[in-house]
């Protein structure tokens, strides 16, 4: 087996691992709660019952509690990442008489979604109470399909506003409820959507730079060695065309550290970019992550049994404004304010 193939098998694992975490960001039944379940149905006859139990506990632990886990791993991943930036990258290129401001662009953005992450992590993400059910039930209407009025919580025992949904992690009721993101540790609502879009921006702005930058050091070396334009001089310094496998070796041998963080980061940008065109795409059409994923159900959300209907009802997006009004909705909700009795 070649370098190259043992590199792509590494380009696969990281964006394997990176897109499987993106996918368990908090939903109730993520994509990796049910492929374990599914896994663990067919492979319970050879498993150890108490193997299940712990790993079970342990699923339930890591997506159905408040944790702290992920903000650990997020705080370390972005640490290791910026730790071989600025010991590595920024050392050589200052050497090689970067632009202060090109080298600088990644802590200034990392900066900002730093503070943006603080901001969405501890910010109260529109906690329906019985002090504000009242006036929260006055903000948006109910469509119908995926929103009925009369519903009750039979946790929270409160009505439940369109727009709304209980959080099992937070065990509360949330205004315009998104989604539980497990990176922040704290339910994304209509509080705090707008800065939870400006830190999916920020994250991706300063994965996406630190790419840029180590990239183009790693080119300016390849510039400045023996390998120009993609060809080298062997031992009696004839010139030969460098296969791309090669070329990958010698970048790979030289700073193996740098590569490992420049594959890692690259496909990073790529997930990352993807989220943030669909959170983009969510906002501008004044949509929910949770509402997004139940008009896909068939059938839309089931009927009071008091009101059947004799026909399958269509969902439409009743609560769609303009993109200019929707985007403005993201970063300044609406709200309804009780009039104080006299």
């Amino acid at each position: 087996m070649d370098f190259l193939t043992l590199f792509l098998i590494y380009l696969c694992f990281v964006l394997a691992v990176t897109a499987l975490l993106c996918l368990c960001s908090g939903r109730k039944e993520s994509f990796l709660t049910r492929s374990v379940h599914r896994a663990s149905q067919v492979l319970s006859p050879v498993i150890p019952t108490q193997l299940q139990r712990v790993t079970h506990r342990a699923l339930h632990w890591l997506f159905h509690t408040r944790s702290c886990l992920f903000v650990v791993l997020h705080v370390a991943l972005q640490a290791a990442v910026f730790g071989e930036y600025t010991w590595e990258v920024f050392v050589y290129c200052w050497e090689l008489q970067f632009h202060l401001l090109i080298l600088l662009l990644p802590y200034l953005l990392l900066a900002g979604n730093v503070g943006c992450f603080l901001l969405c992590s501890r910010a109260d993400p529109g906690i329906i109470t019985k002090s504000n059910v009242a006036s929260l039930v006055k903000v948006y209407a109910y469509d119908g399909v995926l929103f009925q009025r009369g519903l009750v919580c039979p946790t929270c025992t409160v009505e439940k506003p369109a727009r709304s949904k209980h959080c099992s992690v937070c065990r509360t009721c949330v205004h315009r409820f998104d989604h539980h993101c497990v990176w922040v540790n704290n339910c994304i609502g209509a509080s705090n959507a707008g800065i939870f879009l400006l830190y999916l921006l920020s994250l991706t702005a300063t994965a996406g730079a630190v790419a840029a930058v180590t990239a183009a050091f790693l080119v300016q070396v390849l510039l400045l060695s023996n390998v120009v334009h993609g060809t080298y001089l062997d031992a009696q310094g004839q010139e030969h065309t460098m296969e791309i496998a090669v070329l990958v070796q010698h970048l790979f041998l030289t700073f193996p550290r740098i590569v490992f963080m420049l594959g890692f980061v690259i496909l990073l940008t790529l997930v990352l970019g993807g989220y943030c065109s669909f959170s983009l795409y969510l906002a501008l059409t004044n949509q929910t992550t949770n509402e997004w994923c139940k008009s896909r159900r068939s059938g839309g959300s089931p009927h009071l049994p008091s009101q059947p209907h004799p026909r399958q009802l269509v969902y439409k997006n009743i609560y769609s404004k303009g993109i200019w009004s929707n985007l403005k909705e993201i970063f300044k909700p609406p709200r309804v304010l009780e009039r104080k009795k006299k």
